[in-house]
């Protein structure tokens, strides 16, 4: 059904470049790679009804018709379902029910588009027009500005997500946005787009000659085992489909009825828990794509001035009490979903409801899966603050700690690579100076505004840095055990547990801060008020 109208057939020569020229940071030398994942065994029995007893005790809070949730932690494996897939006709809702995908469709886009550059055939600075000659010339946006959400493409227009454009093939969804003016210059501001990646799908209609549900069947969906994975037409729907239903005043009622083929590449597919969860596994194994092009999806795009938008190719991704959590959610009328890896740590969480509308309770439940199976070694050091420059001082100490661990994971077991380019003696030179008592005194909100952007690419990554750097002085001195239980016990913990290891290796000074901070962590974890002689006791 989407298959663009013409369709080029020169993807090679697109740049000039031979079928071995590698895209930049995807060496051809390095492809997906192709072992059957390890058998997947159970999770011990204590850990699988505390899982049953969190969802319920979620889905207590208020009406719900049909919820899905998929664990995957090494090679244990976990799946619950709840409720009614369809509650008129009282049919429950099971693994092998398919819930419509939503936005998560984005990801399996992304992971297609990657997989054409490292075969050579796509590059990401590609102009889009060259590819799809109904998106206007004028308006230059590339494959990555794409991705990222950094094309300033418009995101539904006038219509806005609800609107139901009736059954649209390709070229309908294209001349859709093809109306639109680009609301921003590229690579200046993120603005979340589907539309915008309609064109990806178009591009990918283009490059490979097939639609783009023929893509993902032969190239994603069949090679991760999603078996009942598809675009969402409504006439190939079977019995086992979700019925949806949303919230009005505290009742649950039936959803409208919206056709998405006009979102095809951005919101347009469904599958069921366990295909999400084979879409998961192939992604933690590098099934569909190499290390280098997943490290590189996962890693935050940045608008022009170096401010990160939090959201890399297809994934959205932030730090979570030290943990690299790549994800994606998906809200659509008749479903919420959410994909989360913790890539660093070989975890997958992927849920789906009939219920729109459930984003944060979707939420609720995989922040404490990641607590219930991550996080149940250690108790909390909890700050005793005085003032507002504590709390600022606390604030950076807390994003030093969150960004470096959770980027120490992702680069040490995961596909990631820690970024900056800084000296690291100079790095903590700087953040010490950023987290100065004194100084943060003279100007409380400018000092703030400084901590808040010192992991940014235009600071250089330097918290990132910093952090990392620590993490790995830890795990180095006290062991990878030991390093996991941070994310239970906080940063505090952290800074003291590095100090210590610092004073027994005779670190260099820069790298132990200075007697201000180290003066300032010890009183935060005992609860003494700041020395009046600091002159910063406001």
């Amino acid at each position: 059904m989407h298959r663009v109208i013409r369709a080029v057939v020169l993807p090679l020569l697109l740049l000039g470049l031979p079928v071995w020229a590698a895209p930049p940071g995807v060496p051809v030398c390095e492809l997906p790679r192709t072992a059957a994942p390890a058998v997947e065994q159970p999770f011990p029995e204590e850990v699988q009804r505390a899982l049953e007893a969190l969802v319920r005790a979620e889905l207590a809070r208020e009406p719900h018709a049909g919820l899905a949730v998929g664990v995957l932690h090494g090679d244990r494996r976990w799946v619950g379902t709840y409720g009614l897939r369809d509650v008129e006709r009282g049919l429950p809702a099971t693994p092998r029910t398919t819930w419509r995908m939503a936005s998560i469709t984005k990801s399996f886009t992304a992971v297609a588009v990657m997989q054409l550059v490292e075969q050579g055939r796509l590059t990401l600075e590609t102009d889009i027009h060259t590819l799809v000659p109904a998106w206007p010339e004028a308006r230059r946006v590339t494959p990555r500005q794409l991705l990222g959400h950094l094309g300033g493409v418009t995101n539904y227009g006038k219509l806005g997500p609800s609107q139901d454009t009736g059954p649209l093939d390709t070229a309908g969804a294209i001349s859709l946005v093809a109306r639109y003016e680009l609301e921003a210059e590229p690579d200046t501001r993120f603005i979340y787009s589907t539309w915008a990646y309609n064109l990806l799908g178009a591009a990918i209609e283009a490059v490979s000659g097939h639609s783009y549900g023929e893509y993902l069947q032969e190239n994603l969906f069949g090679p991760a085992g999603m078996e009942h994975a598809a675009l969402d037409d409504r006439r190939t729907r079977d019995e086992h489909h979700a019925t949806g239903y949303r919230l009005r005043e505290g009742k649950r009622v039936p959803s409208r009825l919206v056709d998405v083929s006009g979102r095809f590449a951005g919101g347009g597919t469904r599958a069921s828990i366990e295909d999400l969860l084979g879409f998961a596994r192939a992604l933690l194994d590098y099934r569909l794509v190499s290390p280098a092009s997943t490290g590189r999806m996962q890693l935050s795009m940045s608008t022009r001035d170096g401010r990160l938008t939090d959201y890399g190719m297809g994934f959205a991704t932030w730090p979570l009490r030290g943990h690299y959590v790549v994800a994606h959610s998906g809200a659509q009328p008749e479903t919420s979903t959410l994909l989360l890896l913790l890539p660093g740590e070989d975890v997958a969480i992927t849920l789906a409801s009939n219920v729109e509308g459930q984003a944060a309770s979707l939420r609720r439940i995989a922040y404490g899966i990641i607590e219930l199976l991550l996080e149940d070694d250690g108790t909390r050091v909890h700050a005793h603050l005085q003032n507002g420059v504590d709390s600022t001082v606390n604030e950076g100490l807390g994003r030093i700690f969150g960004y470096g661990l959770a980027y120490h994971r992702w680069a040490t077991r995961g596909p990631g690579t820690i970024p900056g380019t800084g000296e690291l003696p100079e790095s903590f030179a700087q953040a010490t100076q950023l987290l100065d008592r004194s100084l943060i005194a003279r100007a409380p909100g400018a000092a703030l505004e400084r901590i808040r952007a010192a992991h940014q690419p235009r600071a250089d990554w330097l918290f990132v840095r910093v952090g990392a750097h620590m993490a790995r002085t830890l795990e180095e001195a006290l062991g990878p055990e030991r390093l996991r239980g941070y994310s239970a016990r906080g940063a505090l913990a952290f800074f003291n547990d590095y100090l210590a290891v610092c004073e027994s290796k005779a670190c260099p000074e820069p790298f132990r801060f200075n007697e201000t901070l180290r003066a300032d962590l010890r009183r935060f974890s005992s609860g003494a008020p700041p020395a009046q002689a600091s002159g910063t006791s406001r």
